[in-house]
């Protein structure tokens, strides 16, 4: 039964975490402001790719990627600068913002 307490305890306090730091895409459509010269005012495409309608966790993922100095395509040279100074709650917020679109 104390196991059962502490296990319930511990799964609500994760929950409750996770719903804390769950991403804004109103912050996302902010920091989406220094995007649009490549990506487009709805995230449609340019210079660089379509990112409306992406799936939140593929933006996040290429955004840490790209952050971390990885190569992941021709872009890399132009998105690894502008990766570099974004927080994670930037990189969440933003693919919030995208994903909605």
């Amino acid at each position: 039964m104390k196991n059962t307490i502490i296990a319930l305890a511990a799964a609500g306090l994760v929950s409750f975490g996770a719903a804390a730091q769950a991403a804004d895409a109103n912050a996302g459509k902010a920091s989406f402001a220094t995007c649009v010269g490549c990506h487009g005012m709805a995230a449609e495409g340019g210079v660089g790719p379509k990112l409306a309608g992406q799936a939140a966790a593929d933006i996040v993922a290429k955004l840490h990627k790209y952050k971390n100095g990885e190569q992941i395509g021709p872009m890399t040279s132009m998105m690894a600068p502008m990766a570099a100074g974004l927080s994670d709650a930037d990189i969440e917020n933003i693919a919030a913002y995208t994903s909605s679109l």
